[in-house]
């Protein structure tokens, strides 16, 4: 028996709302024909109480600390299957058995080549564009060079413009930082891992051939797959609602590398690296917790708790093995991840800390690998886009099959002038 809620208005009016479960997490109420019934919208800025879609992709569990891509927790995922696996959960909905998964990965490593055409793209930048920048442009760009995978209506086109976006984002992210230090493009090698080959088309130059080594090739894998997908944050919000106007597909993922450049979102694991920098050293450590007790001082701890997460980020478990193995075999030495060590040592036993539910994230984790492992900071949102954009897609398509789906158009609180007419110019005072 469906059940609803009933909404009555001082000035009498009222509605029966629906009332929606799913199959875990907070119920729903539909509020779609509250306008009708009542004359009214609701009001709720950043959409932090409103379920804008219906989704069976990702769900999070902020109290909890849980993380389920399809159902399958986060920390088995990384433990025991690679991002090309993760990839195919996220766009088919269940885990590939071997012949899936050896098809999936032939058919995403055979378009990993961008057509030559578009490295005219960017010579268009200066030296010095930033390479987010660069991203949204070629990402958009690539509507321009393949016509064959943009009829949104068409299922086997959707699955080729999934598969092309997937294959070549870790190419145009490489192209991007081998022209902002004026190297030579690499192409790339089909004889290699989806993240071993995204370490070549980095780090690789003509003179020499590169070995990355397995403990890289897997902290990159990892990153790949913690940072695939994570419900309806703002980027994927983007990609969803550039998507209901019917835009194609990669027109709707440029829109989603352009919600995650921004600070808020995509550059938490550049600001943990910044604020590692200004404590310096680890004996300035307890100085900065100090400023960062201290409710008057502008100063605050990056990369320790998270906004939906209320306990321990369930990522970060597996991102600390991770950022451990890797400054071990590299053995860099740096003041820095000496002080992110002491740090997060602190961390996890002060009371303040354990109290506060300030524990190191996967932006702590992940932005001390990828400087351990050479990438500039620069290019720390681009690796985040990269790996999202396997969720974005998944999210996409779904939106695209769900025959519920209407253009996306929020509605608003008016708070301007009320209706006024104009004056004669020489009237106005």
């Amino acid at each position: 028996m469906s059940q609803s809620y009933t909404l009555n208005g001082s000035n009498g009016t009222s509605a029966d709302l629906p009332y929606r479960e799913g199959t875990v997490g907070p119920a729903v109420l539909d509020v779609r024909q509250l306008y009708s019934q009542t004359g009214m919208f609701t009001y709720d800025p950043g959409f932090a109480s409103t379920a804008s879609c219906e989704s069976k992709i990702t769900y999070i569990d902020g109290d909890k600390g849980e993380l389920l891509y399809r159902g399958y927790p986060i920390e088995q995922l990384a433990e025991q299957c690679d991002y090309m696996e993760v990839c195919y959960l996220l766009l088919f909905g269940d885990l590939p058995t071997a012949s899936e998964k050896e098809d999936f990965v032939h058919g995403v490593t055979y378009h990993t080549m961008v057509h030559e055409q578009l490295k005219n793209f960017y010579n268009g930048f200066r030296r010095d564009a930033h390479p987010m920048a660069i991203m949204v442009g070629v990402v958009g760009a690539l509507s321009a060079f393949y016509h064959d995978s943009t009829d949104i209506r068409d299922p086997k086109q959707r699955l080729i413009a999934s598969y092309r976006l997937i294959a070549k984002m870790p190419t145009i992210a490489a192209m991007a930082y081998k022209y902002s230090i004026g190297q030579p493009f690499t192409y790339p090698r089909n004889d290699l891992s989806y993240s071993a080959n995204f370490l070549h088309l980095m780090f690789s130059v003509p003179c020499e051939t590169y070995h990355p080594s397995p403990t890289l090739e897997r902290a990159m894998d990892l990153i790949f797959t913690l940072h695939a997908d994570h419900e309806q944050n703002a980027s994927t919000s983007t990609v969803r609602l550039a998507g209901s106007s019917g835009a194609n597909p990669f027109a709707c993922i440029a829109a989603g590398i352009a919600s995650l450049w921004g600070p808020a979102h995509g550059g938490a694991n550049e600001a943990a690296l910044e604020m590692l920098e200004e404590i310096g050293t680890p004996d300035q450590i307890q100085t900065y917790i100090a400023k960062a007790k201290d409710k008057d001082d502008p100063f605050r701890l990056m990369g320790f708790g998270h906004r939906v997460y209320k306990n321990y980020d369930p990522r970060a478990k597996v991102m600390q093995k991770a950022a451990h193995a890797v400054l071990d075999e590299l053995g860099v030495s740096d003041p820095l991840f000496e002080t992110a060590r002491e740090l997060e040592r602190i961390a996890l036993e002060d009371e303040y800390f354990i109290e506060k539910k300030l524990y190191p994230n996967v932006d702590f984790y992940s932005g001390i690998i990828l400087k351990a492992m050479g990438f500039p900071r620069s290019m720390f949102t681009v690796l985040f886009a990269l790996a999202r954009t396997s969720g974005w897609i998944a999210q996409w398509n779904e939106m695209i099959e769900d025959p519920s789906q209407r253009i996306g158009r929020p509605r608003q609180l008016y708070t301007g002038p009320t209706r006024r007419d104009i004056k004669p110019i020489h009237e106005r005072g």
